[in-house]
């Protein structure tokens, strides 16, 4: 008897792609093999995103596109996260096609899917599940880079968001099981962890016994073998000191802040029930520019929110100009009906929403490019990643600066002696040149960076199909 497969798309955020590789792991567990053609799979897995209208719509998309290879070798097409979580009742009315549904905390249910007879629709409380070191995982980022979740849900009530009702509220993660799951990546040769959740800089207020994410990021930089460990998602407010001096100080931990900021005007903020003033955000950026040498600093606004004026748009442009951030998402209002912003007034029509969003793009471009353009005749370590996905002959790989899959990446060439790089080796690379969004530069020697071998031999990374869906790449991200 031939082995089973399973074929996995995972759309929307990093958190998503954790849950996909629990998902992965569940499968392998079971007895699947995974494969990167569709048409080649028993099993369809299709992990959605449900945050906006966009996202939504590419789940959709996606679900009935796949929904094809069912007559051929797919004997059962299963369609799980937010959107399943949000839509459950509408969803199986409406897709005949799948077979069954999972919700956003529904990933070790797949084992019960798999093994048969299972009901439709297995989609359950949003906050019954958040991820453990003891689940099993299979790893799909290239380059010897894994995320790390290390908390579920969130407490916040921004008006635009229906996150808490499609997660739950904040559950974070005992430090200890986040440490052990860490080691465990380090001694199979990962070299770059980035710490995700949906609200980080709330991480451990929820706990028994609280537990600061200073002193969680300090155990987690000290883990042996790891190279770089990345924060995402932290919130302007609770910024303390003591954080700000680890990200300044730690060699391992990169110097670079993603902090989703949403907007700069007084009232726009207000709002947005997003806690904080527009002059504090002005006090913030100079605070860590100051304290937190050659920082990279990502942030996400949103154009068109109810009630946005001409005047308060002004004023992000100018808190833009005045901050020049290294990269900027930006997308446009989605008014969701379950969101407390569906029923502000004064909404914003998509056109002008839409021209907001092409100006605020424009801008930026103009910003980061001017910075990209200060890398030229540096020279980094870049951790490999693989082939480009535009040209499979040329190789690309990431500067600490660089993000994964949100953020641009440094192509490589071996210059006129025709170095080559291998996947997960990091090299010395001296950049040449830069587009609007990446970096062209030359190895600078035959051999990559010293690093020590891997207790355990590093599994081979499967090929999981993801998609960014969020906010951050709904428009292009700069």
């Amino acid at each position: 008897m031939s082995k089973r497969t399973i074929h996995f798309v995972s759309l929307g955020c990093p958190k998503n792609r954790v849950d996909s590789e629990v998902m992965l792991g569940v499968a392998e567990r079971a007895g699947y093999d995974h494969v990167s053609d569709p048409e080649d799979a028993n099993v369809i897995v299709v992990n959605t995103c449900g945050f906006i209208d966009a996202a939504k719509q590419e789940s959709i998309d996606t679900i009935l596109t796949l929904s094809a290879h069912k007559s051929g070798n797919c004997e059962r097409l299963v369609v799980s996260g937010c959107l399943s979580q949000r839509y459950p009742e509408e969803l199986a009315r409406d897709l005949p096609e799948v077979d069954h549904f999972l919700g956003s905390s529904d990933m070790l249910k797949l084992e019960t899917v798999l093994k048969g007879n299972a009901d439709r629709v297995l989609v359950g409380n949003p906050a019954d599940w958040v991820v453990s070191a003891t689940d099993p995982r299979r790893i799909s980022t290239r380059g010897r880079s894994a995320y790390v979740k290390i908390a579920e849900g969130c407490n916040r009530t921004c008006a635009f968001c229906v996150i808490p009702e499609l997660r739950g509220k904040q559950r974070s993660r005992q430090p200890d099981d986040i440490v052990r799951e860490v080691e465990e990546l380090a001694s199979r040769g990962i070299l770059e962890v980035n710490l995700v959740s949906q609200d980080t800089i709330a991480y451990g207020r929820d706990l028994e016994q609280r537990s600061s994410l200073a002193a969680l990021i300090q155990r987690i930089a000290d883990v042996p073998g790891l190279r770089w460990v990345r924060l995402f998602y932290l919130y302007p407010e609770k910024m303390d000191d003591e954080l700000i001096e680890l990200i300044a100080s730690h060699p391992k931990i990169v110097r670079y802040v993603d902090m989703p900021l949403q907007h700069a005007a007084e009232g726009m903020l207000r709002r947005m029930r997003r806690g904080h003033g527009g002059k504090r955000l002005y006090e913030l950026v100079e605070r860590l520019r100051s304290r937190i040498p050659s920082l990279v600093f990502r942030t996400a606004f949103i154009v068109g929110h109810p009630g946005e004026t001409e005047e308060e748009y002004e004023e992000l442009l100018t808190f833009i100009r005045f901050a020049e951030f290294d990269r900027v998402g930006v997308f446009q209002y989605s008014d969701e009906p379950s969101a407390r912003a569906f029923q502000l007034d004064a909404k914003v029509p998509p056109n002008v929403a839409a021209a907001r969003a092409k100006k605020l793009m424009s801008l930026q471009r103009k910003i980061s490019k001017k910075k990209l353009k200060g890398f030229v005749g540096r020279e980094l370590e870049v951790l490999v990643e693989g082939p480009s996905e535009e040209n499979e002959l040329v190789m690309v790989g990431r500067h600490a600066g660089q993000a994964p899959d949100i953020d641009g990446v440094v192509y490589l060439s071996g210059g006129p002696t025709g170095i080559e790089a291998r996947p997960g080796e990091l090299r010395s690379v001296r950049i040449e040149s830069v587009t609007d969004y990446d970096l062209l530069g030359e190895l600078t020697s035959e051999d990559a960076i010293s690093l020590p071998k891997p207790k355990k031999q590093p599994r081979e990374v499967s090929q999981l199909s993801h998609r960014s869906s969020d906010g951050r790449r709904v428009l292009r991200t700069v």
